[in-house]
């Protein structure tokens, strides 16, 4: 068996909508309130005293913060973890935490019944019985949930995340790949010819910072209400957009037997220079978002994907092997300054980096 480019252990969140009545709402408000205040004490402790690990936080201030808050146990275990994985990613500056940041739940103070779409949660005031609302696909990653869930409060609703492992079939031996080019122009362009457009979601963030510096300009009520509103939608329409993409290029591999080759762009903002007006359009490319959408479609598809060394697959001809810098007149036409080979630049980018799969299929990698 081959080595593939894997995600290691895959994972899914099930995201599901609380419906909470007036009262348990208020419980669940005043909770997450108390336990980001406890947060933010907590922090000022370690800020303090520059100690930053969890269980030094918990020897030290444990007892301390259940008097002060009156939390639960577990509640103040997961505040103590919540603020060391927070200075775990940054100790140069002192971490403070949103009054209604979301806050972790394990086993111990949060019970699942998902046939009867209920959860069980240990507030100030004891537990509560939350029913929740569900589509098939969210019942179904229930069935393997492990681990701890995320209360979240956004835009005026309530929400629980759970973590679900996922088995994910071995993929097979493949003689054959899928290639795909990632790009800005196009969103993705493969192989076989099809050309995925980014136009659509290029028009859309255009006309929505238009609109928020328009309404940005205004500074009134009707107009902060309306960015409000606004917030989101941008992001929303593009992660649909990979979605779409990455469904369809994992069921076209599938459906010929082949493996799917991407490039490895890790680092590709650092390493590229555009001129001060592009910065924006290269800043909001979510190519990272798209492949491991691919990555993870793939492993549960049984699809094997390599990645491959990105390195000058715009400027090689896929017949010769010339590589020059001139073979790429423009954004759209590749034409080969050895042996005159013409083509759509994205998608002959896209057969060079099926071609470089079949010769360089690296070992299993964690995205």
């Amino acid at each position: 068996m081959k080595n593939y480019d894997r995600i290691e252990a895959l994972k899914l969140a099930a995201k599901v909508k609380l419906l909470p009545t007036p009262a348990q709402a208020q419980a669940l408000d005043q909770l997450l309130r108390t336990a980001n205040k406890a947060c933010n004490w907590l922090s000022e402790r370690a800020w303090e005293n520059q100690v930053f690990a969890q269980y030094a936080l918990q020897k030290a201030h444990y007892g301390e913060a259940r008097e002060m808050f009156g939390l639960p146990a577990q509640v103040v275990i997961r505040c103590l973890a919540k603020v060391a994985d927070a200075y775990k990613l940054d100790k140069k500056i002192q971490r403070v935490f949103r009054p209604l940041g979301s806050v972790a739940f394990d086993d111990r103070n949060l019970t699942w019944y998902v046939e009867k779409q209920t959860v069980s949660i240990g507030t100030l005031n004891g537990r509560i019985k939350i029913a929740f609302a569900a589509g098939d696909r969210q019942l179904q990653l229930l069935a393997s949930r492990q681990g701890e869930s995320d209360l979240i409060f956004h835009r005026g609703k309530w929400f629980l995340t759970a973590t679900c492992n996922i088995e994910e079939p071995e993929p097979g031996d493949v003689d054959d790949f899928l290639g795909v080019d990632l790009g800005i122009a196009n969103i993705a362009a493969d192989s076989d010819g099809t050309l995925y457009s980014g136009s659509a979601v290029k028009s859309v963030r255009h006309r929505q910072r238009r609109l928020r510096t328009k309404l940005q300009k205004k500074v009134t009520t009707s107009a902060n209400r309306r960015l409000k509103k606004l917030a989101g939608k941008e992001q929303r329409f593009a992660t649909h957009t990979n979605h779409v993409i990455s469904k369809q290029i994992v069921a076209t591999a599938k459906g010929t037997g082949r493996g799917i080759s991407v490039e490895d762009l890790s680092g590709i903002r650092e390493r590229v220079k555009v001129r001060h007006g592009q910065r924006v359009v290269l800043h909001n490319w979510a190519f990272l978002q798209l492949k491991i959408l691919v990555l993870y479609k793939a492993a549960l598809a049984g699809v094997a994907v390599v990645q491959v060394d990105p390195r000058n697959s715009s400027r090689e001809c896929s017949r010769c092997g010339h590589i020059d810098k001139l073979n790429r007149p423009s954004q759209s036409k590749f034409s080969c300054r050895c042996c005159g080979f013409a083509a759509h630049a994205d998608l002959h980018a896209a057969c060079v980096i099926a071609g470089r799969a079949a010769v360089n299929r690296p070992n299993a990698a964690v995205v």
